[in-house]
């Protein structure tokens, strides 16, 4: 124990009078040349065959199958993707017999990456994309994506309404998200073909797969990159967050149909009786032992009564329409009867007295001149 306490001693000692430098984090962290805030480290620089001179050491190729109402189109325009891939020093080949396209590097391949664009452009012009638009993925600046759809949704007629909201009314929608994302994108079928910058790809990407799988409708998604377009023309929030000037889209819940519930039966440890079978009830009712001439005879007049009823029925119906309908009945029928009754007796009354007075007036003696002398002053009088 002495000994060991002696040699800690000694060794404390030895470092009070050699003490370590101390250790410190970026001590390799020296200025260097490239660290130049003139010098954007994010710019895809166009590439020059003098940084590759000798060339490729190995073949590489891909290939790639196209369907069959594709042949005629790119039968014509293979002349003109031969030539843009010639430029780079690829070889292109179109197998008319098993529906497949090539490319291939050669000796006077320079750009080792010139081979895998050659690659999307083959996968592209397999997916409908017009030649013209698809040579362009040859150039550096330029990238594609081919997003694949067809396995989001399971019930096809919801996924061709989910990829018609992403076309919209005459591609409306589609356009939009063009001008928005600076990307060219084409729905064909399964897929989707995008082409762009890596940023705008991003974008269409999540756009689609949110269309696809109901998370948000690509109209949402349209407003929401017109504001981020807005905001990023004013400086002064270059570094804040944007997300409180983003509106939030909550999903509403559609009422759906209430699921009639089935009355639960009281449990009971027995089981249910069995169901008379066809034998048990021809048996009961005694059509077991009839012959076969019998029961044909006995279903044809079944059969009979059944087309008698039914044409009856149709009778009754079709007379129907030529009943006449019923006159509505007045309730004030007592009043009015009552007051005619005291009508018809008033009128009996005036014309009694005026025969009584009649009767008076001619008791007398009625001079015959001067009776027809005044009738005839009357009528004058009333002409």
């Amino acid at each position: 124990m002495d000994t060991a306490v002696m040699d800690t001693n000694k060794e404390e000692k030895m470092e009070e009078q050699n003490p370590k430098p101390p250790r410190h984090k970026g001590k390799h962290d020296k200025p260097k040349p490239w660290d130049d805030e003139s010098i954007d480290h994010w710019k895809i620089e166009k590439f020059d065959p003098s940084w590759n001179e000798t060339g490729l050491l190995e073949v590489s190729s891909f290939s790639t199958l196209f369907p069959q109402y594709r042949e005629k189109y790119l039968q014509e325009c293979w002349p003109v993707v031969r030539g843009a891939l010639k430029e780079h020093g690829v070889a292109g080949e179109l197998n008319l017999v098993e529906g497949s396209m090539t490319v291939t590097t050669t000796r006077k391949t320079r750009d080792p990456y010139i081979i895998i664009k050659a690659r999307d452009l083959i996968k592209l012009l397999s997916r409908s994309v017009p030649a013209p638009q698809a040579i362009k993925i040859l150039n550096d600046e330029m990238q594609c994506d081919i997003i694949k759809i067809g396995n989001l949704v399971r019930n096809k007629e919801r996924f061709v309404k989910r990829r018609q909201h992403l076309v919209g009314p005459n591609s409306s929608t589609l356009k939009a998200l063009e001008i928005l994302t600076g990307c060219y994108i084409l729905v064909q079928g399964n897929t989707v073909a995008a082409m762009g910058s890596f940023k705008g790809l991003k974008q269409v990407r999540r756009i689609v797969e949110d269309c696809i799988l109901n998370k948000m409708h690509p109209l949402y998604h349209i407003k929401i990159l017109m504001l981020r377009r807005e905001l990023a023309k004013d400086p002064a929030l270059a570094n804040e967050n944007w997300d409180r000037f983003l509106p939030t889209f909550k999903k509403k819940n559609v009422k759906q149909k209430k699921v009639k519930s089935k009355e639960k039966k009281p449990y009971t440890p027995f089981p249910p009786p069995q169901q008379p079978s066809k034998v048990d009830k021809q048996l009961e009712t005694g059509e077991y032992f009839l012959s076969d001439k019998k029961r044909s005879a006995r279903k044809s007049q079944e059969k009979l009564e059944k087309q008698v009823e039914k044409t009856a029925e149709n009778k009754r119906k079709r007379e129907e329409a030529f009943v006449p309908p019923e006159e509505p009945k007045k309730n004030d029928s007592g009043s009015h009867s009552g007051d005619k009754d005291n009508d018809v007796s008033s009128m009996a009354l005036s014309v009694k007295n005026k025969a009584k007075e009649f009767g008076k007036k001619t008791a007398g003696k009625v001079d015959p001149q001067n009776y027809i002398a005044e009738t005839g002053k009357k009528k004058r009088k009333s002409f």
